[in-house]
């Protein structure tokens, strides 16, 4: 298919490729073109807007950073709306808040045309490794279409719901996984302030019943030099997705305590000056409070 893509940070430049490999003919768009350099060179074509990227296009994907980015590529004057031919489908893979997702959803519904909000719940690590999974809102029918090209970008493609709930689940798996990697770095830290060597907690914990797929790729990064000067996803990026899952919990009047517990260890890590890390650091916070050094 004819595929546009605005947006080739971290993610974008990765499932780019991914679209490429399949056969698609991609068309992107950054902010940045010295960012897509790479992509340009390995058969991209450049776009000098998201509209003239989403020209013609059967579908056209959007991965940016917050709701407001995507309300500007989608519905500015320069936005997918206003070139996306009719029957083309907007995909938007961002972590926004459902209710965004929604509002921006009804405009295209407005024009005639579909758009379905499909976050990608992986690292750079997993999207590489094809392993990616894909969770979308929106209507079936586009759905179906849209999922034969999804399916390039990672194995594990489901429909969630209707519009919005797509943002809504990821926003749930993100407070897990969360919560899961702080619970990590307190339980490290508890084995080492009783004594266990970090290395020796860390070989325990990964293979134990307590094992996940995060926490054997992420887990090893707080081993004396092993924390990546890249991160996966550093305390800032990682800390909106759970102020999006603290903000829904009030919405819905639904309790989120842990969410509010792993945001306040985000917090220590911003007044320790350590928040350009991977959110994986927040278990120097509890060594820090053990009294270790």
């Amino acid at each position: 298919m004819k595929v546009g893509f605005a947006g080739l940070g971290d993610m974008g430049s990765l499932i780019v490729p991914r679209l490429m490999e399949a056969g698609h003919e991609v068309t992107g768009w950054n902010r940045t073109q010295s960012k897509a350099a790479d992509l340009i060179k390995a058969g991209m074509r450049w776009a000098d807007s998201p509209a003239e990227a989403a020209k013609d296009c059967e579908i056209m994907f959007s991965i940016v950073t917050d709701g407001a980015a995507v309300r500007d590529i989608a519905l500015g004057s320069n936005g997918i709306k206003s070139t996306l031919r009719k029957g083309g489908i907007y995909i938007d893979m961002s972590t926004i808040a459902p209710d965004v997702s929604r509002s921006v959803s009804s405009e295209f519904d407005a024009a005639g045309l579909s758009m379905l909000d499909a976050p990608l719940s992986g690292s750079p690590i997993t999207v590489k490794a094809g392993q990616a999974s894909v969770m979308v809102g929106g209507d079936e029918a586009a759905y179906e279409k849209a999922k034969p090209v999804l399916l390039a970008i990672g194995p594990k493609v489901t429909r969630i719901g209707t519009s919005g709930l797509g943002c809504q689940m990821k926003i749930a798996v993100n407070l897990l996984l969360m919560v899961e990697v702080i619970a990590f770095g307190e339980a490290v830290a508890l084995a080492e302030i009783g004594g266990v060597s970090r290395e020796a907690a860390v070989d325990a914990i990964l293979k134990s019943v307590a094992a996940s797929p995060v926490l054997s790729y992420r887990g090893p990064f707080i081993l004396d030099g092993k924390m990546p000067e890249k991160p996966l996803a550093d305390v800032t990026l990682q800390q909106k997705d759970m102020v999006l899952a603290l903000d829904l919990g009030r919405r819905l009047g639904s309790p989120v305590p842990l969410a509010a517990a792993a945001n306040e260890m985000m917090n220590a890590c911003r007044g320790l000056g350590i928040d350009h890390r991977d959110f994986v650091t927040a278990h120097e916070v509890y060594r820090r409070l053990g009294g270790q050094k």
